[in-house]
């Protein structure tokens, strides 16, 4: 008898530490793909979410621009376009946010968290007054560098008499930054090289242009690329040999752009950690190509994503009018694999990062009703996309309400869940207060 209570035992045991087993499994793989909260913030003008990350604390930190005075923004006294950087904690709950430009046009693009706990962040600014210190045309690249609170410890603005935007800034291995955008050389008139191997070479309409600085924000060098079309960066990386890769598109076929594929393609150029060019690779169909970022793979490539209307050349399929685009190149820029996501409307990508599992969520939206998306609550949905390390889809949900909604970034938590930010202008999403013309929207998914 005693035999048999003590098998009972151990059979109850061990059958007690497989579900707890298969529980924690659970646990940690628990994704549902549900809204548990979302928020938006603003005051009664236009604010947009264009970039997010999660920061050392569990929180976030949010970086886009706004024209409100009022609101959360009580503080701010011009109704132009200012940075606006907003922190939260994990649950969603705003914990400060501040703003950031002058008198005129200034709007924030990217942000990242730098290795003592603050931020740099970046855009394109017109203002010479308030907190920007000096300005050479229209918009400058405007980078500014933030303590753990929002304080700026310093700021920098880089430029010419056009308009020269910045879309993207890393922080470097040798604690400086690098940001990429575009150069409009032609209000240059050529000028927009700067230290060793300066190029001469005066191309077109706008151009790459990649800004290297130290940690102090002095100019070490800086480069443009492209042709004598339109050519913009919109993403940029650094590349695990110390190099920069960026990403953007390409209307261009000479000067720097070769074995190109139709009227814009994705283009991407890497350069070494001085600047010069070490690849230019062209990726797309005979139609209409647009990168808007790009993240590292865990095996030194890049997979970058945009949108495509073509159907052929490096293109495998189209499904309506314009598709989400995500493609894996190597380290020397080869095209490893392509993926389409759509359905017959148009749908687009704009912000792309890596999960913990070494795939990818994407952050677009979508008008489409069809394929794989489905439902579509009027004019524009967000739309998010997680794919595993191969670009095969695992997860995707369009949220909106009955009017014009857009994703720009979109992240996976530290515990598996998504966080997607971006702009609203639907009064009837969610159940959310609406409270001005565009609202800046966190939508965070479980």
């Amino acid at each position: 008898m005693k035999k048999v209570f003590i098998l009972i035992f151990l059979f109850m045991y061990f059958s007690c530490n497989d579900d707890d087993s298969q529980s924690g499994s659970n646990q940690k793989n628990s994704f549902k793909g549900e809204v548990d909260w979302i928020r938006n913030f603003g005051g009664s003008g236009d604010e947009t979410a264009q970039a997010v990350i999660q920061t050392s604390d569990g929180g976030f930190a949010v970086l886009g621009y706004t024209n409100s005075m009022d609101g959360e923004l009580t503080g701010k006294d011009t109704p132009v376009n200012d940075y606006w950087l907003v922190k939260l904690d994990a649950n969603g709950d705003m914990q400060w946010n501040k703003t950031y430009g002058g008198s005129k046009d200034d709007r924030g693009q990217s942000i990242i968290q730098t290795t003592d706990g603050g931020y740099a962040i970046v855009g394109y600014a017109m203002s010479d007054d308030g907190d920007g210190s000096n300005n050479e045309g229209f918009h400058d690249n405007w980078i500014v560098r933030l303590d753990a609170l929002g304080n700026i410890l310093w700021e920098k603005s880089f430029g010419f008499s056009g308009h020269d935007h910045s879309y993207d800034v890393v922080e470097t291995s040798d604690g400086g930054f690098f940001f990429a955008g575009f150069l409009d050389v032609t209000q240059s008139e050529g000028a927009g090289n700067f230290g060793k191997g300066t190029y001469l070479t005066r191309h077109g309409v706008g151009e790459f242009w990649g800004t290297k600085l130290d940690e102090s924000g002095n100019l070490e060098w800086r480069r443009y690329f492209g042709g004598t079309n339109n050519d913009r960066a919109h993403g940029a990386v650094q590349a695990d040999d110390g190099g920069f890769v960026m990403a953007g598109f390409s209307e261009s076929d000479d000067f720097d752009i070769s074995n190109t594929k139709g009227s814009y393609d994705f283009w991407v150029v890497k350069v070494d950690e001085t600047g010069t060019m070490l690849w230019e690779k062209s990726f797309g169909g005979s139609g209409i190509e647009i990168s808007y970022d790009i993240t590292k793979t865990r095996d030194g490539g890049y997979a970058i994503i945009g949108n495509t209307f073509s159907s052929d050349l490096d293109v495998s399929k189209n499904n309506g009018e314009s598709d989400v685009w995500l493609i894996k190149i190597d380290n020397d820029g080869n095209l490893v694999w392509e993926k389409t996501f759509g359905g017959s409307g148009f749908d687009a990508a704009r912000g792309i990062k890596t999960t913990l599992d070494g795939g990818f969520i994407i952050a677009g939206n979508s008008k489409s009703t069809d394929g794989i998306i489905e439902e579509n609550r009027g004019e524009n949905d967000f739309w998010v996309i997680k794919t595993d390390a191969y670009g095969n889809l695992e997860y995707q949900q369009t949220f909106g309400g009955s009017d014009l909604d857009f994703g720009f970034d979109a992240l996976e938590t530290s515990n598996g869940n998504i966080l997607l930010v971006g702009e609203t202008t639907s009064k009837d999403l969610m159940g959310i207060d609406h409270k001005g013309g565009v609202d800046l929207i966190i939508i965070y998914i479980r």
